[in-house]
């Protein structure tokens, strides 16, 4: 009896475990690559580099286009978080705290244009940033993401303050609080998992997007991104230094979903994520 209840724990333990290293594999194998040479890469198949080099990390670098593509991308999704989520909350309470003529229609509309592909507002926004003279800056970047950022902002927020009880505002207004004071000092602090969750997936989607990032950057603003798409030399494509710039990419990323990953773990509780 005992050892069929031990079986199946061991069972249970079993498939989380092959199903993690499943999930893994792809990224020890751009870590390994990574600290192989193009010669290696491309002539043999081995699980651990039979000579580790740091020059692929070291092109990286010393190469300005590499570096100066990490601090570009840092700049606008940085930017795009900031705007999504503060332009976010006021839209989200008032979807949560008021009723008015059309304001499901307008939710849903909001939603709609999180569902449409990047590239069918590529070219507009290439258009109307050439006339007022945005292309190549990280402000077009940053204000183009808000436009699928910011409904998926709101609809997460929505959610959260839909759970926060509406005494709670007639509570501070009867104590005296304007609402600037309320918003700021009660009810933020009360949602603090929300704008984590809200400014985790703006981040992580500001960060990936290629396509809106290379339409409307040319050099000066250029995304880390764009570079990796661009790196092809008279031999080919350097795999080297595209899987260290991968393992670089990744790392931003890896390191927001540990800061805020209470905070998702409450998002999926509250089922709004």
């Amino acid at each position: 009896m005992m050892s069929s209840q031990t079986s199946k724990r061991s069972f249970k333990w079993l498939i989380p475990t092959i199903y993690i290293i499943f999930l893994m594999l792809p990224i020890y194998w751009l870590i390994n690559m990574s600290f192989k040479t193009n010669q290696e890469i491309l002539s043999t198949f081995t699980l651990f580099p039979a000579e580790p080099t740091l020059r692929n990390y070291a092109v990286i670098f010393s190469d300005a286009s590499w570096y100066s593509g990490y601090i570009n991308s840092m700049i606008y999704v940085g930017l795009n978080t900031v705007i999504s989520v503060s332009v976010a909350l006021p839209a989200a309470y008032a979807f949560s705290r008021y009723r008015f003529l059309g304001d499901k229609h307008l939710f849903f509309w909001l939603l709609t244009n999180r569902m449409a592909p990047p590239a069918v507002f590529a070219l507009p926004f290439f258009q109307l940033y050439s006339a007022f003279g945005l292309i190549d800056t990280h402000i077009a970047v940053a204000l183009a993401h808000c436009l699928f950022n910011v409904p998926l902002a709101v609809w997460i927020l929505e959610g959260f303050m839909s759970g926060v009880p509406k005494e709670i505002d007639e509570t501070a207004y009867l104590d005296g609080y304007s609402f600037p004071k309320f918003f700021v000092k009660i009810f933020v602090p009360l949602i603090a998992s929300g704008i984590g969750v809200a400014a985790f997936f703006c981040f992580m989607f500001s960060w990936v997007e290629l396509l809106i990032a290379r339409t409307l950057t040319v050099t000066a603003a250029k995304p880390i991104a764009a570079t990796m798409t661009r790196t092809v030399s008279a031999s080919g494509l350097d795999w080297g230094v595209l899987a260290a710039a991968g393992v670089l990419t990744i790392i931003p990323g890896a390191l927001v979903i540990y800061f805020v990953r209470n905070y998702i773990a409450k998002g999926f509780a509250l089922g709004r994520v």
